[in-house]
């Protein structure tokens, strides 16, 4: 009789001392990192359940208080728990960056050796290098040093301390043209942003239904984990139509009067007047040696035929002016937002005493000593609603937070 061949099945199962059944080791001790990025979970944990860092209101709260301090004061602890850092408790990290070289380095299982006939950088699918369009550069993030992340990190503050109040509302964000400004505050990929600065002009491009124009340009974007870019315009506002919102601005009366409507000019928006910036030809030694003295006003119609006559007018300080600057108002109360220019400056405004011909005392108070770039500076904030979280500090020449 044949003998019965056997099966693997068959070994297996032929273990009566269960000399095969093993279970695999796992270890139940933390190590160290372990541990200290559980205590900093607590935290976070905390802060997913009341929206807010924890105080001295109870000892529970005090203790994780000052766990936070600890690990706020500890570089090295600080830079094992930046990447579990969802609400920035721990602010600005110096990261170490790693090298190109570092990563092809670290192939202990030689992942990355491949045969010489495998040429991994030929690609036979997708566009050559030279040919991709400028357009499609992807600014990445970099980190701002600590010192100067301070300014922005106040900004950020209170700008969650005013969406917790109620001033300011988060919001859709749709139309890019229309809602994307300098100087205003979005959400992106769960983080705050602070778009500073925009380098932009408006291209023109042909289309079977006509020719169209659109804002391109380069962003300066800060964002509140401390880093910034200088993303391309229209990928920034894509970014945050795909994974973001917009955060409105807040308002005083005045500014509910002030901004009628916010956006590019088109054909049905209505010019309601003119802002000019006019520096003075007087030679009058009171007048002339003062630097940065400008005048800034309201025209409804010609800034040119407004001041055709300005030598015989106090308000022009009896001479001629030069016109440094012009600035449309659409869909704007003009007049008011003169005003507002003139509250912004006014521990700045020129206090002085002209006589007219007849020995009448006038006291002209348009006339500001403030930088033109300053003025400029003011003007922008205005429109873009922002103002009202500023103040001119005529010892310094500048702007600052209030």
């Amino acid at each position: 009789m044949a003998k019965k061949k056997l099966t693997i099945d068959d070994i297996f199962n032929d273990d009566d001392f269960g000399l095969l059944d093993s279970k695999a080791k796992t270890s139940t001790v933390k190590s160290d990192e372990d541990r200290l990025i559980d205590s900093f979970e607590e935290i976070n944990a905390f802060f997913d359940k009341n929206n807010r860092e924890p105080n001295k209101s109870s000892m529970s709260e005090y203790g994780l208080m000052a766990k936070l301090k600890n690990f706020r004061e500890n570089e090295a602890q600080k830079k094992i728990l930046k990447p579990f850092d969802r609400h920035n408790l721990l602010g600005y990290v110096e990261m170490e960056k790693q090298t190109i070289d570092d990563i092809l380095n670290d192939d202990d299982l030689g992942l990355l050796d491949a045969d010489k006939d495998l040429d991994i950088f030929k690609f036979k699918h997708t566009p050559r290098p030279e040919e991709r369009a400028e357009a499609d550069f992807v600014a990445q993030r970099k980190p701002l040093k600590e010192k100067e992340f301070e300014k922005y990190e106040v900004m950020f503050q209170k700008v969650h301390k005013e969406i917790k109040e109620g001033k300011r509302k988060i919001l859709p964000f749709t139309n890019i043209e229309k809602n994307l400004h300098v100087g205003d505050f979005y959400i992106m990929d769960g983080l705050l942003l602070y778009l500073e600065s925009a380098n932009l002009k408006k291209e023109e491009w042909e289309q079977k239904s006509g020719n169209r124009v659109r804002i391109e340009g380069r962003t300066r974007t800060i964002f509140e984990n401390g880093t910034y870019s200088n993303m391309l315009y229209r990928s920034l506002g894509k970014q945050i139509q795909k994974n973001g919102k917009l955060i409105t601005n807040t308002y005083e009366k005045i500014e509910q009067d002030l901004f009628v409507n916010t956006g590019l000019v088109k054909e049905e928006d209505i010019q309601s007047g003119w802002i000019y910036v006019l520096k003075s030809k007087s030679t009058n030694s009171q007048i002339a040696n003062i630097k940065d003295l400008y005048k800034v006003g309201f025209a409804s119609n010609s800034v040119d035929e407004r001041i055709k006559n300005a030598r015989y007018e106090a308000t022009y300080l009896f001479a001629d002016v030069q016109k440094v600057a012009t600035y449309k108002i659409y869909n704007r109360n003009a007049d008011k937002l003169e005003g507002l220019l003139h509250r912004f400056f006014a521990n700045a405004c020129l206090d002085i005493d002209l006589f007219n011909e007849k020995g009448q005392r006038l006291n002209p108070r348009e006339w500001f000593v403030v930088p033109f770039d300053v003025i400029e500076e003011t003007i922008q904030l205005i429109l873009n609603e922002n103002i009202v979280n500023y103040e001119y500090d005529p010892l310094t020449k500048k702007i600052k937070l209030k």
